[in-house]
């Protein structure tokens, strides 16, 4: 039992890192180290339209969005991440802020829910599928 527990902590500790290197890569607007860990087939629930995205390329057209949205630096953290895992199966939860200057000007900052599902596929966890939301007034 006790190295079934090491293994979770692992994969835990692992996928933290994935959310680590994935959000400062949407800070530094990388769009390589974006897609690093998403599947090919991703499926994405988003805040902005369009309700969802599936495919990498598809994915990857809603960062020139975001990023089109403000100046640089942009804010994008997580806090509260949670990570379950499985042997092969895990999703992670977190609470998200991103803050930037708006074309206008104006400084604008929004915090959101995220939820990924991931699968170990060859030995590394993947992103199948990352879902945005805001709670609703």
């Amino acid at each position: 039992m006790h190295q079934i527990e090491e293994s979770i902590s692992s994969d835990q500790a692992a996928i933290k890192d994935l959310i680590a290197r994935w959000s400062k890569a949407v800070r530094d607007q990388n769009l390589q180290g974006i897609r690093a860990d998403h599947d090919a087939a991703i499926l994405m629930f988003d805040v902005p339209a369009p309700l969802f995205v599936r495919g990498l390329d598809a994915y990857l057209c809603t960062w020139d969005q975001f990023f089109a949205w403000s100046d640089k630096p942009i804010a994008f953290d997580f806090h509260d991440v949670k990570v379950t895992t499985g042997n092969d199966v895990a999703f992670a939860t977190a609470i998200g802020r991103c803050a930037g200057t708006a074309k206008n000007g104006k400084h604008e900052k929004l915090e959101f829910r995220l939820t990924m599902g991931l699968k170990k596929i060859n030995g590394s966890w993947r992103i199948l599928h990352e879902h945005h939301s805001v709670t609703a007034d």
